[in-house]
């Protein structure tokens, strides 16, 4: 097979929290950790996340982790609220990183820690 070319690609990731700020900033930190850890990331490929935590989540934002704590100020970062479902994971926070990368999209691992770890399959956590 010949080499793929760079293309920007999603990474899905989750965890769960409680709904302090120090409970959603260090399960954010995690997540992301995990996820660049798992796909051997460099700060440079990633483009933009994506976050969206469920409503009985308002303590704090979980781009504020990416921003303050892991000194993403260059990458795009979003916040959203998670649409209500009944029977949905609580206390959830998820991510959307996209990134560049030659990877195929059955390279790519997508991570689920704490109380998100069966929600897909192709997982790490």
């Amino acid at each position: 097979m010949s080499p793929i070319a760079t293309v920007c690609r999603g990474i899905r990731g989750a965890t769960t929290a409680d709904n302090t700020p120090e409970s959603i900033l260090s399960a954010t930190r995690e997540m992301l950790e995990a996820l660049v850890s798992a796909n051997d990331l460099r700060k440079d490929q990633i483009a933009a996340a994506i976050f969206t935590a469920t409503g009985d989540l308002n303590a704090a934002f979980p781009a504020t982790a990416a921003r303050v704590h892991l000194g993403w100020e260059h990458i795009a970062l979003v916040d959203s609220q998670e649409m209500e479902m009944a029977g949905s994971l609580p206390a959830c926070i998820r991510v959307l990183l996209l990134v560049n990368t030659d990877k195929r999209p059955e390279e790519l691992v997508n991570v689920y820690l704490r109380g998100a770890v069966n929600l897909r399959a192709n997982t790490r956590g």
